[in-house]
Parts: C-alpha cells; structure tokens; sequence
C-alpha cells in the first residue's frame, strides 16, 4: 500500500447534484438497536446483502479482506458482504454521482477525503460514532487528521503507512544510522562510491525529490515543515523549515552534481521490482514506507539482504522531531446513496476498531494497523524492523498532509518546483516558494475556500 495520487475532477459536482427519486437512507436517521456504548445485538439488525468496494487487488490482499470480513460475519450472519477489488477514487466517485454507490469504500489514497467531506460524497460518521460510544482517542491524532474535513469525519482509517529510513547493513560497514541531516549527509558522501569521471556507483543516499518515495510529503518531517496555515492558506513560502530542508537538500545534490545523481538515477531499476537498487546494494540508505519489509521477505533474492530500519534523520536544531515521521493510509466510509447505512457503518466500525479484525488485516498486508490495541497484540506478527514503523506511528510528532480540497493539484505544484530546483534553475528560493504559495492560494480561491 502507498500513496497514489489519483484524479479529483467532477468531485465538487457532487454537490449540485439534484435527487430525482426518493432520497436513501442516511446515518443516524434510523433508530439504533443497541444504547450508546454497548454492541448492537446480531439479530437486531434486519438481513441484509452489503457491496464494498476496495482497491486491493492481489491474491495476498484479497484474501486478507476475506478472512477480515468472515470475522465480521461470525458477528452478523444475516449480513453478507459482496467484496469488488481493484477499485479507484475516479469509481467511487462517478458511482456516488450516478446514484449507484456501494454502501462502503475503501481508498489507498487521503488526497480525496477533503473533497468527499465537503461535498457530502461520503457520509458524516460523526452521529454514529459519539451513538457508539468510540473513543477516537485510540487513533493518533495524524490519523484522525486525514480522515477528517473541517470538522466533518466522512471516513475512518484502515490501515496506515509510516515512512522511516532502510540501511544496508554491509554497506554502512558498522556505521550507526543517521540521527540528524548533518550526519546523513557524512554518511552518505562516506559511503558513496564514485568513478574518476564523477559515475556513480554506489550511492550513499539519494537526495533527489524525483527519486522513489522522497516526495515532499514523505520528507518535510525530518525538519517539522508544514504544509497549511490554520486558514487553509499554503505555509510553504512562510515556514523557515522548508528553507532549511531544501537548502540541505541542494547541497547534497550539488555535491554529487546533478548530471551524475540523474545519469544514476534514472538507471535503476524499478521501485516495485525485483531489480530495486536497494536489493542491489546501489544504494545504501532509502526512506520507505513498512511496506518494504514485506517486499524484501517475499523476494527470493531480496529475502536474504542484511538490513535495518530506522527513523527518519531530523534537522540538527530539532531532536525533539527525532523517532517520528510520516503517516497517511487506507481510508474507508459510507457513500452517499448506500443502501444499507446502519448496516454499512457496523462493518466499518468492525474492520476499523475490532482488534483482531486489524491484526489479521496487518499481518497479511504488513502494513501498520491503526489503534494502540492492535498495535500491542501479541497476535500481531513483529520484529525489529517493523517494530520500528509501528514507534514512528505512535509518535506524537509524527505528522500527516493535512485534509485539503485541492490536495493533489498542490502536490504537484510543489514538487514541480523542486524540479526545477535541484537542477538550479532557481535562482532565489525565497521568491520561487513564495510562487508555489501563490499558485496554491489562487487554486484554493477558485474552489471556493
């Protein structure tokens, strides 16, 4: 699982569009059979046929949402759940649109939650959830944070990703991992192996933006950078912290020389293969999501590599930041137009809360289960190199992209700056973040915020 920036175009739509039949049911407008706090009785839920749809789409994931949801049907047997895999944002949303919706949906992806929020896409689950009695207080507050809009929670996380530093134990020869960017930048220049011409061998680490998973989003952390002001506004021109990670950043470029760092980088090999330049032994530090354990295990060339995992180096000002990182995630609500809301939400609420429904879920799929209850299972399949995620999602500065209604076109408009950054064609960065914030704001002006 990763993020995956997809389409939101026809979102807004959403909202004008005008019932011609009569409306469905919603949340919270049917009564419950159970007082708040207590589990609702099986049979107090009529029978009743629930389609959700979910964007996993392997043998491994597809069966891990089975055996997640027969754990829900020993709970409700009158209720039987159709699972459609291989599902996409740009679906759910001309389903919604159509008047077709299923009654639940999963995405790999935060980048839409604001925009479904709003619209009322995906339905308000804060009724049901203060009805239940769930204390969200089990979920990191990043968790709750991009699952969120403006006071409206629409969606609820599955299972979430954490971003941490991977090192090849033979090429680091004894060195601890980096703490602090000064450190990893030493280490890199030691462990980078170069010829005479300046070629690339080996690389200590790469600093490009371009390259794999070092998205701004992944590592704006190791300096606490922030993406929004409370107003909604970009923040990138303003907080000094972006400055402080970009001016890191292009000296560690400049040192390796752009021409060398992208004649290297663009061959290798690819991110979701077997030929992975950190299999390889190209590259010596990587920051990655858990995801990668599952992959190393699993690849019969891969699966014997000596490595390790860690948190991401943090600015030498800023140790407080150091153990946390980056977090986002599998998302999942009820639609609008679903047919069987109490129904919908019950199985939203078992796959979201119930502990061991979360547990079997992360040890098939290896990602991070979400509350502290499933985290410390001792069903839950661990080891130093994972453990190490499920530290950085627990930490209490570990931070998330903040819900935004234009997420994916800001995303983009930033990490085309930085393009054009590490390869020197700007030339004043003040000026050139200060242009990223006025392209966000415009963008956000024309959606109405």
């Amino acid at each position: 699982m990763r993020l995956i920036p997809l389409a939101v175009a026809g979102l807004l739509a959403l909202t004008a569009c005008t019932a011609t039949r009569e409306a469905p049911p919603t949340l919270g407008a049917q009564p419950k059979p159970s007082a708040a706090g207590t589990e609702p009785a099986a049979a107090a839920l009529p029978p009743a046929s629930l389609e959700l749809w979910h964007g996993f789409s392997t043998d491994a994931e597809v069966k891990a949402f089975e055996d997640a949801i027969a754990g829900f049907n020993k709970k409700f047997p009158q209720i039987k759940v159709v699972a459609k895999k291989g599902i996409q944002d740009d679906q759910i949303t001309s389903a919604i649109r159509s008047g077709k919706a299923p009654d639940v949906a999963a995405s790999f992806t935060t980048d839409n939650v604001a925009q479904w929020c709003k619209s009322g896409a995906f339905q308000d689950l804060t009724p049901v959830i203060q009805q239940d009695g769930i204390d969200l207080s089990v979920l990191p507050a990043a968790s709750r944070s991009y699952t969120e809009f403006e006071g409206k929670r629409c969606t609820m996380p599955l299972l979430a990703d954490a971003y941490g530093l991977y090192y090849n134990k033979a090429l680091m020869k004894g060195s601890e991992p980096p703490k602090t960017l000064s450190e990893l930048t030493e280490l890199t220049k030691k462990l980078t192996v170069r010829d005479a011409d300046g070629t690339i061998k080996v690389a200590g680490f790469i600093p490009s933006f371009q390259y794999y998973e070092n998205s701004p989003s992944h590592l704006g952390p190791m300096t606490g950078a922030k993406w929004y002001n409370e107003d909604g506004t970009s923040a990138i021109g303003s907080d000094p912290a972006w400055k402080q990670l970009l001016t890191w950043q292009k000296e560690l470029v400049d040192w390796y020389g752009y021409a060398n760092l992208e004649k290297f980088r663009k061959s290798l090999g690819d991110e979701w293969g077997a030929e992975h330049p950190f299999f390889k032994g190209k590259v010596a530090m990587i920051v990655d999501g858990e995801w990668r354990n599952a992959m190393i295990a699993n690849d019969p060339k891969a699966k014997t590599l000596d490595y390790g995992t860690a948190p991401l180096p943090v600015a030498d000002d800023k140790p407080d930041l150091y153990g946390s990182g980056f977090t986002a995630g599998t998302v999942i609500g009820v639609p609008k137009g679903a047919k069987n809301p109490q129904h919908a939400w019950e199985l939203v609420k078992y796959l979201t809360t119930d502990t061991d429904s979360l547990v079997t879920l992360s040890n098939a799929l290896r990602n991070v289960p979400t509350t502290k209850a499933a985290a410390e299972s001792p069903k839950l399949a661990n080891d130093a190199n994972f453990k190490t995620f499920l530290d950085i999602f627990a930490h209490p500065k570990t931070s998330t992209l903040p819900a935004n209604v234009n997420s994916v076109f800001n995303q983009d408009a930033f990490s085309t700056f930085l393009t054009s950054w590490e390869k020197g064609s700007v030339k004043d960065l003040d000026a050139g973040l200060k242009d990223v914030d006025k392209r966000i704001n415009d963008k956000l002006k024309l959606s109405g915020g």
